[in-house]
């Protein structure tokens, strides 16, 4: 007699929490740069960059991009990074949504 054991493992999953990168506006960094930045980074059209700068200068910060968390960091790390290079305060925020 031959007895066989059916098991079935029901796995939770849920969505992964998203964050908002922000870039946030100061009295420095050029509108070229953000442009430059947003679409080289965010990967986001020339038309797209020119918006979110908009938003950057005028409301004080500008969303580029909703991603996960490491992900939103490692943006939010390049932008800051490449901000410096090029001698720019730029700053950024990661917010959870």
């Amino acid at each position: 007699m031959s007895t066989q054991l059916e098991s079935k493992t029901e796995l939770a999953t849920s969505e992964p929490k998203m964050f908002a990168v922000f870039m946030l506006n100061d009295d420095y960094t050029t509108w070229e740069f953000c442009i430059k930045i947003i679409n080289a980074v965010f990967h986001k059209t020339i038309a797209e960059a020119d918006a979110i700068t908009h938003d950057i200068h005028t409301k004080g910060k500008g969303l580029c991009g909703i991603y996960t968390y490491e992900i939103a960091e490692t943006k939010a790390f390049m932008v800051r990074e490449q901000a410096r290079k090029e001698g720019f305060p730029m700053r950024c925020s990661v917010e959870e949504q």
